[in-house]
C-alpha cells in the first residue's frame, strides 16, 4: 500500500441518510432500551458517596457486593479467598436513587469499562494500603478491612475479616484495573506478588446484584473510626 485516500461524506437530512440511518438503527435502540430499562430490584433510601467522612453507604455497598461477587469466582478458579476489596470514590458517578432500579442505574453509577483484578498483597502493603487512606482522607469504598485512627493520624486495631492484621501474611485484594496499576496513587498495588484478572466488569457484578436482591439494604456497619 502507497496511498490511502478518504473523503467527508456529510450526513443531511435533504440527502435523505437520516431516515436510512434510524430506520436500521430503531430496532437495536428498542431492544437495548428495554433491557436498560426493565427493573431489577427496589431502593428504598437515595445512597450517596458523599453520605460519610470515612465511608458511605453507597460505598459499602459497593465495596461488599464486589468483594462477595469476586470470592465465588477465585475460590473456584484459585481455590483461595478474597480478604478485602478497595475501590476508588471517583469511580463512583453517580448517587443510587430512591425507587426502582434498573441496569441503566448501574450504568450511571459505573459507566467505565473497569473490570475486576485480584492482587496478592503482603501485609506491609496492607499497612500502605491503610496509610493511603488516612492520607487521602477520601471515603473510598471498603470491604473485608477495619481499623481505628489515633488522634497523631496513625492507624491502629487493623483487622482483616476480623483478625489482627499480619505484615508477613499474604492477603488477596479484589479491586479494579484501574488501581490495579496504581491508579489514584494507589502505588501499594504495584508491589503485588501475583495479579488474577477475572475479567468481570464492576458495572456486570452491580447488574448481577440487583438481579438477585429484591430490595437494596442500607448498609451503616462501622469499619474506620475516628479516636
Amino acid at each position: 500500500m502507497t496511498t490511502i485516500e478518504g473523503k467527508k461524506i456529510p450526513i443531511t437530512a435533504s440527502a435523505g441518510t437520516n431516515e436510512t440511518i434510524e430506520k436500521f438503527v430503531q430496532p437495536y435502540r428498542e431492544t437495548i432500551d428495554t433491557d436498560l430499562s426493565a427493573v431489577l430490584a427496589y431502593n428504598p433510601v437515595t445512597l450517596d458517596k458523599n453520605n460519610g467522612k470515612w465511608q458511605s453507604p453507597l460505598g459499602n455497598l459497593m465495596a461488599d457486593v464486589t468483594l462477595k461477587a469476586g470470592d465465588k469466582i477465585f475460590k473456584s478458579r484459585e481455590n483461595k479467598s478474597i480478604a478485602i476489596c478497595i475501590l476508588n470514590s471517583g469511580g463512583i458517578r453517580s448517587t443510587l436513587a430512591k425507587g426502582n432500579v434498573t441496569a441503566r442505574t448501574a450504568y450511571g453509577i459505573m459507566p467505565f469499562e473497569n473490570s475486576l483484578v485480584v492482587i496478592a498483597l503482603k501485609g506491609e502493603q496492607i499497612q500502605e494500603l491503610v496509610d493511603y487512606f488516612i492520607a487521602t482522607k477520601k471515603s473510598h469504598p471498603l470491604s473485608g478491612l477495619t481499623f481505628t485512627i489515633a488522634k497523631d493520624k496513625s492507624a491502629k486495631n487493623i483487622l482483616v475479616q476480623g483478625q489482627a492484621l499480619d505484615k508477613n501474611a499474604i492477603y488477596y485484594v479484589a479491586t479494579n484495573d484501574y488501581l490495579a496499576n496504581g491508579g489514584d496513587n494507589m502505588n501499594f498495588f504495584k508491589k503485588g506478588i501475583q495479579q488474577y484478572d477475572l475479567d468481570y466488569k464492576l458495572r456486570n457484578i452491580l447488574i448481577d446484584y440487583f438481579k438477585e436482591v429484591d430490595t437494596i439494604p442500607v448498609i451503616n456497619d462501622i469499619r474506620i473510626t475516628e479516636e
